[in-house]
């Protein structure tokens, strides 16, 4: 038999995908009989502890004589307050992601000489190899950016002599190499989207190495290279943000996985950016400003609390936006009355929007990050409060920069990056044994039946 249409072809991939579905199914009492964790989470929210870090610290919670109590949220990189952080960085009046990843990296704050040597490193390695645009970007565009940024980092791999060297020297000149390449391959990548995709002009423009990481991207995604100071201010705040969150969540835990396979850092980079595309993780920040794009057509008002609760009610009920039944940009695995990233990116998400003319939008933002999580403890019965979290703010602000949709994600990566480099260094450094979980079988025996008699 041989299938000569597409039609055919069809009729039995859907053959298969109801076998798939027949057999691959697990009664959910299960999970509670053998006690698993699904998704390495307590029934009570809390994670299971799968790994030690000193790289972040998140806070959302606190146990008191024994119960665990929603608490204001903290992050903590390297034990200093991200708000410290960001508040030192705005009172010099400099630009602050350089500094954020050496105090990531190496687990202290740079004296000035070593940040201005470090600054120096990042703009030397902030280039791509010879022809590697044309010959491995240009000429293979992806409608998926993310896709495109792990397909070329797979790709470096070829040009690295020494790609497979763990050495702590090496793999830490490979991460400084990625993290200060990374904008180049994430940019260029978009606009080859663009370019072949929705039939845009094409223009390249080469970084400056006295700019700022924040500056460059700015710089090399316009195609006028203009931006404001406020712009390029708000864009590095958003870098310093997002740069790490702990060793819990998805993207980082699968730098852990695969980095304790023993497998190179293009592999490992590659494998934690396609865990963050997802829309659970990274994904969600253009998922929120797709569900407004909705919100705002579909709302009269926007000043009535009666009919965004109405609007927000249809999407938890999986009637409206792309009927997943999730708000996106509400909720957090950790945080629950606060999450400091979003508190800090609405500060700067007001000013922006004055900039720009649009408090109007600004204000719809607020008004839905009050309405939303006392909507979701009341029809979901929920354990714990919850909150907006820095995806509810950052697309907005990414809106706002004229930053297009298909670029939020690959901007998160190019800052996560940061994050995925002190944890892959972590573990190569403290630990020599592969990560590997236990999976119990609940399959039944079965005799195997020879063909002829099937």
């Amino acid at each position: 038999m041989t299938f000569e249409s597409p039609a055919a072809v069809t009729k039995e991939i859907n053959h298969l995908s109801q076998l798939c579905k027949e057999n691959n199914y697990i009664d959910p009492q299960l999970y509670d009989t053998y006690h698993v964790k699904r998704g390495l989470r307590e029934p009570n929210g809390k994670g299971v502890l799968t790994g030690l870090t000193e790289i972040s610290t998140v806070y959302g919670s606190k146990e008191i004589v024994g119960v665990l109590t929603p608490v204001d949220g903290r992050l903590f990189y390297r034990g200093i307050d991200i708000k410290d952080i960001v508040n030192g960085f705005v009172e010099r009046g400099c630009f602050g992601f350089e500094e954020t990843v050496y105090l990531i990296l190496f687990g202290k704050l740079p004296t000035k000489d070593e940040l201005d040597k470090f600054i120096k490193l990042l703009a030397y390695f902030r280039k791509l190899p010879p022809d590697f645009g044309p010959d491995v970007i240009l000429k293979s565009p992806n409608k998926d950016i993310m896709n495109a940024m792990a397909r070329s980092i797979l790709a470096l791999n070829a040009y690295d002599r020494n790609s497979d060297d763990l050495s702590l020297t090496n793999v830490l000149k490979q991460s400084l190499s990625l993290i200060a390449s990374i904008p180049l391959i994430g940019v260029y990548s978009y606009l080859t989207y663009r370019h072949y995709y929705k039939g845009k002009g094409l223009y390249i423009h080469n970084p400056k190495k006295e700019f700022s990481e924040a500056e460059n991207i700015l710089r090399i995604i316009r195609q006028d290279k203009e931006f404001t100071p406020l712009e390029a201010k708000i864009l590095d705040i958003s870098l310093i943000l997002h740069a790490e969150h702990g060793g819990g969540n998805n993207s980082t835990f699968t730098t852990h996985v695969v980095t304790s396979s023993g497998t190179d850092t293009y592999s490992s980079v590659a494998a934690s950016l396609c865990s963050l595309k997802g829309p659970k993780h990274g994904g969600a920040n253009i998922k929120v400003k797709l569900m407004f794009d909705e919100l705002k057509r579909e709302v009269k008002n926007w000043e009535d609390d009666g009919q965004l609760s109405d609007y927000l009610l249809k999407v938890l009920h999986k009637e409206a936006f792309d009927k997943s039944g999730l708000i996106y940009g509400i909720g957090h695995a950790l945080y629950t009355k606060s999450d400091p990233r979003a508190e800090i990116l609405s500060e700067y998400a007001e000013a922006l929007a004055k900039e720009k003319g649009r408090e109007q939008e600004f204000a719809l933002y607020k008004r839905v990050a009050h309405i939303a999580p006392w909507l979701m403890e009341y029809e979901r019965k929920m354990y714990k409060p919850v909150c907006a979290n820095i995806d509810f703010y950052s697309g907005f602000i990414y809106d706002m920069l004229e930053i297009p949709d298909e670029f939020y994600t690959p901007l998160f990566a190019i800052s996560r990056i940061a994050g995925w480099s002190a944890h892959r260094i972590e573990e190569l450094t403290c630990t020599n044994k592969i990560i590997r979980p236990a999976y119990k079988s609940v399959a039944r025996e079965a005799k195997y039946v020879p063909l002829d008699k099937r």
